[in-house]
């Protein structure tokens, strides 16, 4: 198993949020960002006694950087998340515009290597296409709303009410409730149908990396499809027997086809 060494926590903007610093790498290389999905927070990158962020940044030979948006993991939560606090449709543009360019200024890191999965893909092209970044990685990106994405969102919906799902995320999280319903609810809502970001996708120059699950259960090859039609440069990595989580899923074909693309950056 990778030691995880003590994180830090980090304000911005009143809001404190749990920051893990991965050391090491080679001083000329940009760092890694990691961007967390819908359920996720800085814990739950890890699986099976192993920590895939470390992973990653020893076989790239680059530092990285976890962090656990608000609401999730050890992260501040929101106030009345289901109230005044509840996430409008363009929580993901704030993220990726305000919060994270915040973020980084206090880690004092410039043009990073983005590496997101789920709604943290989406909140890596939209930054991606608004400030410098020396490569974005979207894992599962989510650019317009599938009705599929819905439909297993519903799923969860009844798995955190009715089933173990609450009881499972309450591990990962300091608040499990306001962690489920600011991503649940925005998703369900009727305002979030017409999300699309495929507009901004056009507007990226870094390299692109863009993986997906063959038997992704929240979304399908037309995210990547529409990505690739905005932004020609993008690489693409189809994975079989993988569903809404490679890192989880195929850990080991995942890191070697990131390895690959980071080498050939500048």
């Amino acid at each position: 198993m990778t030691t995880q060494p003590p994180r830090p926590r980090v304000a911005i903007d009143g809001v404190t949020l749990e920051v893990q610093h991965l050391p090491g790498g080679a001083p000329d290389r940009a760092p890694l960002v990691f961007l967390h999905e819908g359920l996720g927070s800085v814990d739950l990158w890890g699986q099976k006694g192993s920590y895939w962020p470390a992973e990653l940044c020893a076989a790239t030979g680059r530092s990285g950087w976890v962090y656990s948006r608000q609401g999730y993991g050890a992260s501040d939560p929101i106030p009345d998340v289901r109230g005044q606090g509840r996430h409008a449709p363009d929580y993901m543009h704030r993220e990726a515009t305000v919060t994270l360019p915040a973020l980084l200024r206090a880690l004092d890191v410039t043009h990073p290597v983005l590496v997101g999965h789920s709604d943290g893909a989406t909140i890596a092209l939209l930054h991606a296409a608004a400030a410098p970044v020396t490569a974005c990685i979207a894992m599962a990106p989510h650019v317009f709303v599938e009705e599929v994405s819905i439909r297993s969102i519903e799923q969860a919906r009844e798995a955190y009410l009715h089933g173990p799902l609450r009881a499972r995320l309450a591990r990962y999280h300091a608040d499990v409730d306001n962690a489920f319903w600011q991503w649940n609810d925005v998703w369900l809502s009727p305002a979030f149908r017409g999300f699309d970001i495929r507009a901004e996708c056009g507007q990226i120059r870094a390299p692109l990396y863009l993986v997906q699950g063959l038997d992704d259960e929240y979304g399908t090859l037309a995210q990547l499809d529409a990505i690739a039609a905005a932004a020609p440069q993008a690489q693409r990595l189809e994975l079989p027997a993988c569903g809404h989580s490679p890192h989880r899923d195929q850990p080991e074909a995942l890191t070697a086809g990131l390895t690959a693309f980071l080498a050939t950056l500048p």
